[in-house]
């Protein structure tokens, strides 16, 4: 597995708000800058909108992965593919029509994201993988930064990475929760090739070292 198949997106929810240019300068050898945007309504956490995302668009060195854990992601995903955001990952649970959504973001320029939660089967997803560009699959609860990782999403995912093997699906792979050196390695292992990880890198005293020790720990247990 090359470095280029595998994708370290660091989390901002870890991050210095106030300081949030110097905070993503030190983040510039990350893939993309996950952005986790929250309503108060769909998760009990509320962070920032349109207006933030825009800026960080506007300062960022690397590009934007967005999850909207929002209510009525059908109505709100596509202004951010609109603000530029390279890829927009919205909630199954929460979306009326997931595959026409997806499409319309895809239309706008963005990637397209389907997240699951802990609690919610994928094999729904199964028959329109290729409708996704990458399907991340929660390994905590949604809603807060720094919960442990939940390993009985492990089986979860590595059934959905055997199915985008057996149909030729090209579609990302991303977790996102309790991401760290320890349990990175479990997440590459069942098929995950796009890793969140917020506290683990922000929290470090070299964030960009941080991040090349994440990508390499995850290399190690790519098959």
């Amino acid at each position: 597995m090359t470095g280029d198949d595998l994708r370290i997106n660091p989390s901002i929810l870890a991050a210095d708000f106030v300081n949030m240019q110097a905070e993503l300068g030190r983040i510039a050898n990350a893939d993309f800058v996950h952005v986790d945007v929250m309503d108060n309504h769909f998760v009990p956490n509320l962070t920032f909108g349109p207006q933030m995302v825009e800026r960080i668009q506007a300062t960022s060195p690397v590009p934007l992965d967005v999850h909207l854990m929002i209510t009525d992601p059908d109505r709100w995903a596509p202004g951010y593919a609109e603000l530029g955001a390279a890829s927009v990952t919205f909630h199954l649970e929460a979306a009326t029509e997931p595959v026409a959504l997806a499409r319309r973001l895809r239309q706008i320029g963005a990637r397209a994201g389907v997240a699951v939660k802990p609690a919610t089967p994928v094999e729904g997803l199964f028959d329109v993988l290729d409708e996704f560009d990458q399907i991340l699959v929660m390994t905590v609860e949604p809603g807060f930064g720094g919960q442990s990782f939940l390993a009985d999403q492990m089986p979860k995912l590595a059934r959905l990475s055997q199915e985008a093997r057996r149909r030729g699906s090209h579609v990302w792979l991303q977790v996102d929760g309790g991401i760290g050196e320890d349990t990175i390695a479990q997440a590459a292992e069942n098929g995950a090739d796009t890793f969140v990880a917020g506290s683990a890198v922000f929290g470090a005293d070299d964030p960009s070292r941080a991040i090349e020790s994440l990508r390499s720990a995850a290399g190690a247990h790519r098959h």
